[in-house]
């Protein structure tokens, strides 16, 4: 309990967090950001990691001059494409035999939410996912298990990192100093989350309505639709 409580306080005072490792490390701040955003898309182990949110702040905080916004911009874009990247090869080599060891970090729930996603997104799913917190970290597994041809899993992911480094990043350099955004930093952190996991909720009512529509997941599915 006390790890979920401060897992809470993280990300309800990112900036405050930030703002001291900002100061504390330096230049250094660059790779530990790298490494969050990396761990959060890369290992299906580390979904609890922040990711839209930290974005988020350190766009505020390039805002301020404390990062360069176009380092930050460059290297977490990098970061979220290697990620996918290494949590697709994952999935591709050691999905199959790590569903059948039945894991307990692989939540079938989380797996079984991921392909839902697929199967009614198709590929793009690698792109939408990007905004949704869990469903992001297990996308990329999902689709290596599946044998989704790795040129097109590549392009929706570098597409996809894009417009999620792009959009949080530049959202907090213009937004993130706004004196009620900044004033209220908890509050905005709490309405990213909530936003974010609008789909997830979505598709889990659905699915708890339409159980007949939920396919089930097993290490000799093909749980992967490569559908446009």
């Amino acid at each position: 309990m006390d790890i979920l409580h401060q897992i809470i306080d993280l990300f309800l005072h990112l900036d405050v967090y930030l703002q001291d490792i900002i100061q504390n490390y330096g230049v250094w701040v660059y790779a530990i950001l790298f490494l969050v955003i990396f761990m959060e898309t890369g290992f299906v182990v580390t979904p609890f990691l922040p990711g839209d949110s930290l974005l988020f702040a350190a766009g505020t905080f390039a805002a301020i001059g404390s990062l360069n916004v176009w380092l930050v911009f460059g290297l977490l874009f990098f970061a979220a494409v290697l990620g996918d990247t290494i949590n697709y090869a994952i999935g591709h080599y050691l999905g199959t035999w790590l569903l059948e060891k039945n894991i307990r970090f692989l939540k079938p729930k989380h797996l079984e939410k991921t392909h839902r996603f697929f199967e009614k997104h198709g590929g793009k799913t690698i792109v939408i996912a990007r905004f949704v917190p869990i469903v992001r970290t297990f996308a990329p597994f999902v689709a290596g298990i599946g044998a989704m041809m790795y040129k097109r899993f590549l392009a929706y992911n570098i597409l996809g990192a894009f417009l999620w480094t792009a959009l949080f990043i530049f959202s907090g350099y213009f937004f993130g100093n706004i004196p009620f955004v900044k004033n209220n930093f908890e509050l905005v952190i709490v309405g990213i989350i909530l936003i974010s996991v609008i789909p997830m909720a979505y598709e889990a009512i659905r699915a708890r309505m339409h159980p007949d529509l939920s396919p089930q997941l097993t290490p000799n599915n093909e749980i992967l639709s490569d559908k446009e």
